[in-house]
């Protein structure tokens, strides 16, 4: 009997971010997996696939956006219900990794929540992990099966590179951001790299001060880099205070745009020329309508990084090593 190997690749997604995952299936020429997902009374999460996917290798895309814990849940039980269909190898994309900042103990007894996080991916069955700019590179080392770790800087960077003609500064909000700036500012002809010395309580929440400034930015476009916006307290202090240190112009780019309120509001009356963001979260309407808002689709990155997986292809040389 002559046995045929035919892999099949399906994609799937959860309810968080539909339509970047009609995106990154539109690029793979892939219609997106029947997914039967649905609520008890009680509020426990269901879902089932609707097709065969015994043999197949299957891709869940799910943004860890508002609600977080049901994002997070409703992933884990389509994977486990993958896992029980016979799924050959499962893969969770997530864009956004929810609970990505509780990375490290900063006060005593506290969790370390992102570890916990990839642990219920392992056992609900991924064989791998897939995610955009994550908020520190340690959390692969969390997980013991491959993670793919993709990048939106090197398409933020070559946006910002067209909208500027002049010299340019990177300037990171804190002093963890250093080395993302580094790679914004190799990529915005060799621009040069400053920081802000910001001062955070780590009994409260979302609240920082700009303390001062480390760098020139003087006579300089500035562009403000962080991987995460939330409440866009601290990139809006630090254009405020680029402004009062002569900078020509401000910009902010980030890739993951939480924008919990007030976000909205601060960004709108920013001074700043543009901030640039990417789908890896769903965008309100309401961000889409700010005048200042610049939205970059990653469903090209994410979907090329998956074709990659699926060929068992190298993930890394579509950066160029910039994906670490």
């Amino acid at each position: 009997m002559d046995i045929v190997s035919r892999n099949r690749m399906m994609l799937f997604s959860g309810s968080a971010n539909v339509p970047l995952a009609e995106e990154v299936g539109e690029v793979l020429g892939l219609a997106l997996g029947q997914l039967e997902l649905s609520k008890f009374a009680n509020g426990e999460l269901y879902a089932r696939p609707v097709e065969s996917v015994r043999g197949a290798d299957c891709y869940v895309i799910q943004s860890h956006s508002d609600p977080v814990n049901d994002h997070i849940m409703e992933q884990l039980v389509t994977i486990d219900a993958l896992r029980r269909a016979s799924a050959r190898r499962i893969t969770a994309v997530m864009p956004f990794y929810g609970y990505s900042r509780q990375d490290k103990k900063v006060l005593p007894r506290e969790p370390i929540t992102a570890r916990l996080v990839g642990d219920l991916f392992m056992t609900a069955g991924a064989d791998r992990l897939v995610s955009v700019d994550l908020h520190t590179g340690q959390l692969q080392g969390f997980i013991q099966k491959p993670f793919d770790h993709l990048t939106a800087i090197p398409m933020i960077a070559d946006y910002v590179a067209d909208q500027i003609d002049g010299k340019i500064a990177v300037l990171s909000p804190d002093a963890g951001g250093v080395k993302r700036a580094e790679r914004y500012a190799r990529r915005l002809n060799d621009a040069s790299v400053a920081f802000i010395y910001k001062r955070r309580d780590p009994s409260e929440h979302n609240v920082s001060k700009a303390l001062s400034m480390a760098g020139r930015v003087k006579d300089k476009h500035v562009v403000i880099v962080d991987d995460i916006i939330d409440t866009a307290g601290t990139v809006c202090n630090a254009a405020e205070l680029v402004r009062e240190y002569g900078a020509l112009s401000v910009r902010i780019a980030a890739t993951h745009a939480i924008l919990s309120d007030p976000a909205v509001d601060r960004l709108k009356n920013a001074a700043v020329e543009e901030v640039v963001i990417t789908n890896t979260l769903p965008v309100s309407d309401d961000v889409i309508r700010l005048d200042n808002v610049k939205v970059l689709s990653i469903a090209p990155i994410v979907a090329e990084a998956l074709q990659a997986i699926f060929m068992d292809s190298s993930v890394s040389e579509i950066f160029l090593g910039d994906n670490v």
